[in-house]
């Protein structure tokens, strides 16, 4: 690792873009970390995705107005050495980011060191930091990314159609499923999930109708999630509710253990799980079962709690990037470094 700024100290911007907007951060980072935020943005409009990926200029109209807000605000007179951009959707459709964003960033705030992470891997480094381990992610959907400092490891995040197994549309499709079950009289339904679905949809045969035009389809699944919750741990436990979200604890452990590292460096320490999203807001009736789960698959690991946000682990890794590098493998979908010290 060479030299960083001179002064030994930075100005770094993390940015975090996904479905609900735009967040972006300005800190000032030293060799020795990142000190809290000086300042925050945040837009109400997504960056758009078109036939060409994620749209850069969308992105760069919001993200150039708000760091110069934030650099008159915390040091008129700085510029940016660094900067993480973490976004949904970057390893399939960030190619346009790629292409663009590192001489429109160093034109408009004179940044030279660009981190363009999935934001899987943002959110990995605010979760754990540049330790080896697994995160999952679980809220609509859920994925899991591992890595024992060499290479990354990816599992699910492949969509409510195809994946996304144990999470929010998972668990809820499969209580509005047992609730059909019961309008119908076959085997497997719950005539509590039945009357909860009845309350928040309507009469279940019009319910195929409400569902399958929908473009927020997921998120509609996703909002059934609370209610199994609830019969699960209503004061006659529904047992078909209870399995659902036991099974859905055992899908989440599964997947975690597939990206779990099996080779860590000694000097590394063991590897880490942490569990981040709102999905696990679901409380015991999940994590109890996840936490046996776990247990019985990874009983090496340590799991621990999320240590920050998506936003946190853009500010690390903008912050390494400006004296260094991080110790997260660059990735050419997943962690793409411009301008990296040698």
């Amino acid at each position: 690792m060479t030299a960083g700024p001179a002064g030994g100290a930075a100005w770094v911007l993390g940015v975090d873009s996904g479905g609900s907007g735009l967040r972006v951060a300005l800190a000032r980072a030293t060799p020795d970390g990142v000190e809290p935020p000086a300042g925050e943005r945040r837009t109400a409009e997504p960056v758009r995705t078109g036939p060409g990926g994620i749209d850069a200029g969308h992105l760069l109209a919001q993200l150039l107005p708000a760091a110069r807000a934030l650099l008159d605000e915390a040091a008129p007179a700085a510029r940016i050495d660094a900067v993480c951009v973490g976004a949904a959707g970057m390893a399939t459709l960030g190619g346009r980011l790629r292409a663009e964003l590192p001489e429109a960033l160093a034109a408009g705030l004179g940044a030279r060191r660009l981190a363009l992470a999935a934001d899987a891997v943002t959110g990995y480094a605010g979760a754990l930091g540049e330790a080896p381990g697994a995160v999952v992610a679980a809220g609509t959907g859920m994925i899991a990314l591992g890595t024992e400092l060499r290479a990354w490891r990816r599992a699910d995040g492949w969509g409510h159609l195809l994946g996304d197994c144990g999470g929010g549309a998972w668990i809820g499709q499969r209580g509005l499923a047992a609730a059909l079950r019961e309008h119908d009289g076959r085997s497997g339904g719950s005539a509590a999930l039945l009357a909860r679905a009845e309350a928040a949809f309507g009469p279940m045969p019009g319910l195929p109708s409400r569902l399958y035009p929908r473009a927020d389809r997921p998120a509609v699944l996703a909002s059934f999630a609370p209610e199994v919750a609830r019969c699960a741990t209503a004061a006659e436990p529904d047992p078909v509710a209870v399995g659902i979200l036991a099974a859905a604890a055992a899908e989440i452990a599964e997947t975690v253990a597939a990206v779990y590292p099996t080779a860590v460096e000694p000097s590394a320490g063991p590897g880490r799980v942490a569990l981040t999203g709102g999905l696990f807001r679901l409380g015991e009736p999940l994590t109890g079962p996840l936490a046996g789960e776990l247990a019985r698959r990874l009983p090496a690991a340590e799991v621990v709690p999320a240590a920050g946000s998506p936003l946190d682990g853009a500010l690390l890794l903008a912050g390494r990037l400006a004296f260094g590098g991080s110790r997260l493998p660059a990735d050419p979908g997943l962690l793409h470094l411009v301008g990296e010290r040698g």
